[in-house]
């Protein structure tokens, strides 16, 4: 039974070819699909390549707390909001009770991604009861204007394709500003004082202006009209092109109060007075920006409602395309903000709708990626923005770099000192290490979003000390079994079991501590995690099958096999012992045999 066990010993141990053709195979083919992907360099974070780190701080809001279930839910919309965009390396993460760190790297759309992530994004669907432009020189445009001119297409709401945009303040070129301001006036009176979206009704001139049949009481009326008043003051006297008037309106109005907005369209700032929210923006189920093939509309943002939103929204518009401009237009409203008032054709049913006109392809897309991810359960304040540029990133990289080639080159001088000629078996095998490393992390990129980040490079600077210490402890088993008097071929074979077990343990070790910390931290610590553990599992990959197969090679070399005195396996230098011989007593007499002679 111990023959044939040592034959099929001696079998596999002649075939250590099977080992190394297997990772040279696997080397090849995924160094193949780097090249064929187009990604020839790992992706690279942040902190190396430059972008922009933001700190949020979240206060509360009307009915919501700052709490981690509110806290959560904010990281996950703004990642998704980023993602739309095609920021796809960004980190978002909470830090302490009430911040949120952002880190948008430099590339395309980090800039919109930058506008958007922090936006509450509270959107709603209100009518719009009067507008003008508002600021400079596009306050009086002229009676002559074109699509080409001061004024700015409006976007179109509609159910199919087929809507045309039309001018923006038509009305106001037609008329004295002094005539429509009275005008608009008296249709925001009439309005807020019928609390509800004004209907047509003809006048005596035969022009259609809205008006209603209020059916509140006296004390109810005055109220009212204090309140139209008052919001008629703050309209009149609002100046659009001011940063500082615009962020004095919009965001502090409840829904289902009138308010005045500002909003800007081709570069021209509007000023609005506009009714109660009609639809919320939660019930937009989705949103996309697409482009119409078929027709002159450019880029069109198609929505689809829930059936409350589709409802609602069919009664809004429905209401609204009887009456004539402005007011046949309903804002949409972001954050206080008007970014768009398309017009309304006719009452669109159905749940599904598109908004059309003077979008660009990223209007399109901003504005479908708003409505699309809803709004954040709590307001945030911007508290630093930090850019980190390419050249500051490059030179921390140079510093990574340089650091990992001194920790090598420290330990190649180590190797070669001590053992000789079987550091070639450890630099070979660190330089298969480092190849699988590379393309591995290049793959991983566009795959799973990896970016390799200065912690990262870390953890690949002390997974060479984890790599060398395999080797080590492998090439120690291997002198012991020299010094115990046996050949260099049957001490390979006989350290490998022994040499196995304490590799195996210690990289478990390793690779556990780094799957902890990857589950417990967030950030770029993850990074530090993850390279470890990624590097730890190649260890075990590369010293099973490169290794020690070719240390079994070598060890049918006479310049290993007969311990050359640089081989690092010299007999005498390693304090060897003689090989251990048997030594036999010589042949006494039987008992009770005769002597020949005494015979």
């Amino acid at each position: 039974m111990a023959a044939p066990k040592r034959g099929r010993s001696a079998s596999a141990q002649s075939k250590p070819g099977r080992s190394l053709a297997l990772i040279l195979i696997a080397i090849v083919a995924l160094t193949g699909g780097m090249f064929l992907s187009g990604n020839k360099t790992p992706r690279l974070g942040i902190d190396l390549a430059g972008g922009t780190s933001i700190t949020l701080k979240a206060k509360a809001d009307q009915g919501s707390a700052v709490n981690k279930a509110n806290m959560d839910t904010a990281v996950d919309i703004m990642n998704r909001r980023v993602n739309g965009l095609g920021v796809s390396e960004a980190e978002v993460q909470t830090q302490g009770t009430d911040n949120i760190i952002v880190n948008i790297p430099k590339g395309t759309n980090s800039k919109e991604a930058q506008q958007q992530v922090g936006t509450t994004a509270k959107l709603y669907f209100r009518p719009v009861l009067a507008s003008e432009p508002s600021g400079g020189a596009a306050q009086s445009p002229s009676p002559s204007a074109t699509p080409g001119g001061s004024s700015s297409p409006q976007p179109s709401t509609s159910p199919s394709a087929s809507s045309s945009p039309k001018e923006k303040a038509s009305s106001s070129s037609t008329a004295s500003p002094t005539a429509s301001a009275t005008s608009q006036g008296r249709a925001v009176t009439d309005a807020l004082k019928a609390g509800s979206t004004p209907t047509p009704s003809t006048s005596a001139s035969g022009s259609t202006k809205p008006s209603s049949t209020p059916s509140a009481t006296p004390s109810a009326s005055s109220s009212a009209g204090t309140a139209a008043a008052k919001l008629q003051a703050q309209y009149a006297a609002l100046d659009c092109s001011k940063p500082a008037e615009r962020a004095k309106v919009g965001g502090a109005s409840k829904p289902g109060e009138p308010t005045v907005a500002c909003g800007q369209i081709r570069k021209v700032w509007y000023k609005y007075v506009l009714g109660p929210a009609a639809v919320d923006g939660t019930e937009v189920k989705k949103a996309q920006a697409v482009f119409d093939t078929q027709g002159a509309s450019g880029w069109q943002v198609q929505m689809t409602f829930s059936n409350t939103g589709a409802k609602k929204f069919a009664d809004i518009t429905g209401q609204l395309a009887k009456n004539q401009s402005p007011q046949n237009e309903f804002g949409i409203v972001l954050d206080g903000e008007v970014v768009s008032s398309p017009y309304v054709q006719g009452a669109i049913t159905g749940g599904q709708a598109e908004i059309s006109g003077s979008f660009t392809q990223q209007d399109a897309q901003s504005l479908a990626n708003m409505l699309s991810y809803g709004a954040l359960p709590l307001s945030f304040q911007e508290q630093s923005v930090t850019t980190v540029t390419a050249a500051l990133g490059g030179e921390q990289l140079h510093a990574g770099l340089l650091a990992g080639a001194i920790g090598l080159a420290l330990v190649v001088i180590y190797l070669v000192a001590y053992y000789r000629g079987l550091s070639v078996v450890a630099m070979a095998s660190l330089l298969v290490s480092a190849i699988l490393t590379y393309v591995i992390m290049s793959l991983l990129g566009p795959a799973i979003g990896f970016a390799l980040n200065l912690p990262a490079v870390c953890g690949a600077i002390v997974a060479i000390g984890i790599t060398a210490d395999s080797f080590i402890v492998y090439f120690e088993r291997i002198r012991d079994e020299i010094r115990e008097g046996r050949s260099l071929r049957p001490a390979v074979e006989r350290a490998w079991p022994r040499a196995r077990r304490t590799i195996l343990v210690s990289d478990f070790v390793s690779f556990l501590a780094a799957a902890v910390l990857f589950i417990v931290t967030v950030g770029k610590v993850q990074g530090f995690a993850f390279t470890l553990g990624l590097t730890t599992l190649l260890d075990v990959v590369v010293v099973f099958l490169f290794t020690k197969p070719l240390m079994t090679l070598l060890a049918r070399r006479k310049f290993f096999a007969n311990g050359h005195k640089w081989s690092g396996l010299d007999p005498k230098s390693l304090g060897a012992k003689p090989p251990l011989r048997r030594t036999r007593r010589p042949a006494g007499p039987a008992t009770g045999s005769v002597d020949p002679k005494e015979a």
